[in-house]
């Protein structure tokens, strides 16, 4: 059985991804993170910050990167990224 990755953990590695990609370390203390409900289930997270988005699916665990322009840059499987990290602890 899979567990579902922790809010906190993803907003981290999110802004490790988001500083991968060149977003100013100043501004990572902006990030905008939003939940998103559908029919009152809880599905997705998105994070915004100087123009690039990241956008969590929820039930899949996967995470999505885009440019301003909407172009995907990286998806990560949070399964996958995170579960090697708890092991390790």
């Amino acid at each position: 059985m899979k567990l579902s990755p922790r809010p906190f953990e993803v907003r981290e590695l999110v802004l490790r991804i988001f500083r991968d990609l060149g977003v100013s370390s100043r501004s990572l203390l902006d990030l905008d993170e939003t939940i998103l409900i559908d029919n009152g289930d809880y599905v997705a997270r998105t994070y915004r910050l100087d123009g690039m988005m990241a956008m969590w699916f929820v039930s899949g665990g996967v995470v999505q990167f885009y440019d301003a322009a909407g172009n995907m840059l990286r998806t990560i499987n949070l399964f996958e990224e995170l579960e090697p990290e708890k092991m390790a602890a």
